[in-house]
């Protein structure tokens, strides 16, 4: 295989293979069905090959996730009415659920959305009232969001899939905006980088999440680094600093300091620079050779150039990393959404 050429046929296939069986390691991935879909749908998206898939029935299989209210008494439990990861959540067996631990996830709900929003679906088709208004509930005094209602770890990730949800709905009744950004706020470490909560070490995937929900939000312009003024309280040199910093000698980007390259960060630190208006100090031309160095034999992105096997995850996020360099042969990125840009679909 060509490490100089992005071999846009072998990474169909291999998409394509995934799209109708999942090799058995993704066995213990059961509960994140939705999320797998993710990765697939949107990356036949960026390589512009969504007539690879039949829309009417994904759609009908992505909203058969979507958990609803059995009666009118349900509506005061506390439940998260969104979309669960696994088997339909609206299953359910001698009158209780099917998968008693499958109840509606921020993440889910959130890779749900974006599936449905890249194949064009219209999201006035359905009603997501009730998904605002119990999503609402997830979050915490501090302004973070819990990802179930059973509650779990709070912190960047469900801030940004509240954020991300709230902005494909075209509807904000989900949350508090003014609580998310303070806690937000509170989440730039010393270094400039963001930590999943406060006071936690810089991370890369924490990062985006941070400065892609202020984007949607309406707090962070596209390319800010440029602008005269600026109205939140972000380090906003330091926070650039420490993402270019994130690009290694081998031309990849790390997490996090004293990391190797890694593929996704190509999109999560990228991504950073990319909203923030720095994208063009980075060595594109390092990255792209160590990006196509990540491709698969088998098709798809590896997490390392020296493993053998790819795997959904780093392969959608290689495709994202290239399509923020431009590589011929795949579409522009929606990059604070993380779904293909789509034409007319109102994003």
């Amino acid at each position: 295989m060509d490490p100089t050429t992005f071999d846009r046929e072998r990474h169909l296939a291999f998409l394509e293979r995934m799209l109708e069986r999942l090799p058995e390691d993704y066995e213990s991935q059961e509960i994140n069905r939705l999320t797998i879909a993710y990765f697939v749908i949107s990356s036949l998206a960026l390589l512009d090959a969504l007539d690879r898939v039949n829309k009417d029935q994904l759609v009908s299989w992505v909203l058969s996730f979507q958990l609803h209210p059995r009666n009118d008494s349900d509506l005061k439990n506390g439940q998260f009415y969104g979309f669960g990861g696994s088997a339909p959540a609206s299953t359910f067996i001698d009158d209780e659920p099917a998968s008693g631990n499958n109840c509606s996830h921020l993440a889910s709900t959130y890779c749900a959305l974006a599936i449905l929003k890249v194949v064009g679906y219209s999201f006035s088709d359905s009603n997501f009232e009730l998904t605002l208004v119990s999503m609402r509930e997830l979050q915490l005094p501090d302004g973070s969001f819990m990802p179930t209602h059973t509650g779990a770890e709070a912190d960047l990730r469900f801030i940004y899939c509240a954020v991300a949800i709230c902005f494909m709905l075209n509807n904000w009744t989900g949350m508090d905006k003014l609580k998310a950004r303070e806690y937000i706020l509170k989440c730039q470490s010393y270094d400039g980088g963001f930590g999943l909560v406060p006071g936690a070490e810089s991370h890369g995937g924490a990062t985006y999440c941070a400065v892609a929900a202020l984007h949607l939000m309406g707090y962070i312009e596209t390319g800010i680094i440029s602008k005269s003024s600026q109205t939140l309280a972000i380090d906003m040199p330091l926070l650039v600093e420490w993402s270019l910093q994130r690009q290694s000698v081998d031309g990849g980007f790390q997490g996090r300091a004293n990391k190797p390259s890694d593929t996704c960060y190509a999109f999560w630190v990228g991504g950073v620079l990319k909203l923030l208006g720095g994208y063009q100090f980075c060595n594109k031309e390092a990255l792209r050779s160590f990006l196509l160095s990540c491709q698969s034999k088998f098709g798809g992105f590896k997490k390392f150039p020296d493993i053998i096997y790819p795997d959904l995850y780093h392969s959608f996020y290689g495709f994202s990393a290239l399509s923020l360099l431009q590589e011929p042969g795949l579409k522009p990125l929606q990059v604070e959404l993380g779904i293909p840009y789509i034409s007319g679909a109102g994003i």
